[in-house]
């Protein structure tokens, strides 16, 4: 069979695995649309290729104005920063530094060195850092709010902010999401301890055959896969943590 494409293919898939048609896996449909969404849940939050970074742009209203912070979409899981919304080296007017280097200088740069240019240059980031700073922000998730600790009465209706954020991979869109292997081992598992947790319920009865429920093997089974599955993530595919200093 090709790879998974779509959502639905990606759920045969998961079920082949486990023995479907020939056996029938005694999970609801409902079911296995929940354990999918919990896989890509735990998928988004630690695999390197579940998330990327963007920079979205958000355009002030003065209803943000207001509130004092920004709403971002669902999709975006962290925001990191915000561009300098105001620093000493960026302006639109003729007293910007680059503008007067450029004026100034720049027809000097053919028969002189850079070294001095990028030298200066770095000096004042550096004195911008220590005079500005990076504008605090704060952000959860779960309220989807962009909270940035300023004054809100110098920004002006209509501006820009951008955004350095991380953005779920959406499957529905990107269709080789679907065909990450241990994506597809890692819902195949989930589906399976939903299959022993409702197997469980009769355990121990016995049908034609001689054939008895044993759904608690199944449960365990799937469990200690689980666990592997999501120690082999945090292993293998998820970008290590950062050490903050300071």
């Amino acid at each position: 069979m090709p790879n998974p494409t779509t959502r639905t293919e990606f759920i045969q898939n998961c079920l082949r695995r486990l023995g479907a048609p020939v056996i029938e896996i005694n999970v609801d449909p409902d079911q296995v649309e929940d354990r999918v969404d919990e896989a890509l849940a735990y998928y988004w939050d630690y695999h390197f290729d579940g998330s990327e970074k963007i920079y979205y742009k958000h355009q002030v209203t003065q209803q943000d104005v207001a509130n004092k912070y920004i709403t971002l979409p669902e999709n975006i899981i962290g925001a990191v920063r915000i561009f300098n919304i105001g620093d000493l080296i960026t302006s639109a007017s003729l007293f910007d530094i680059r503008y007067q280097i450029a004026l100034n200088d720049l027809y000097q740069f053919y028969r002189q060195s850079m070294v001095p240019f990028y030298m200066n240059m770095q000096h004042i980031q550096f004195l911008e850092q220590i005079l500005v700073g990076q504008q605090p922000v704060r952000y959860t998730r779960t309220k989807n709010r962009l909270h940035i600790d300023m004054d809100w009465e110098r920004i002006d209706i209509n501006k820009y902010f951008i955004v350095e954020a991380y953005e779920v991979v959406d499957p529905d869109v990107y269709a080789d999401v679907w065909k990450d292997r241990w994506l597809l081992r890692y819902t195949t598992a989930l589906i399976k301890r939903q299959w022993g947790a409702n197997l469980g319920k009769y355990s121990g009865i016995q049908l034609m055959g001689g054939i008895t429920f044993n759904g608690d093997k199944v449960y365990q089974e799937a469990n200690s896969e689980i666990q592997q599955l999501e120690a082999e993530m945090l292993s293998a595919y998820s970008v290590p943590p950062e050490y903050m200093i300071g």
